[in-house]
């Protein structure tokens, strides 16, 4: 299949929060979305992580 699982890390405090997938065929560049960070306690942008 072309949907894969990733994992989305806060980019201040580096935590990994979320997992969820995505198709590589139709975005292979990495996912960047602005989410709520428990840790931080606001929102900030989760990038996709390896």
């Amino acid at each position: 299949m072309a949907r894969e699982n990733i994992i989305l890390e806060c980019t201040e405090c580096k935590e990994r929060n979320f997992f969820t997938d995505k198709n590589r065929r139709t975005h292979p560049e990495r996912v960047e979305r602005r989410k709520f960070c428990p840790r931080c306690n606001k929102h900030r942008a989760h990038k996709e992580s390896k």
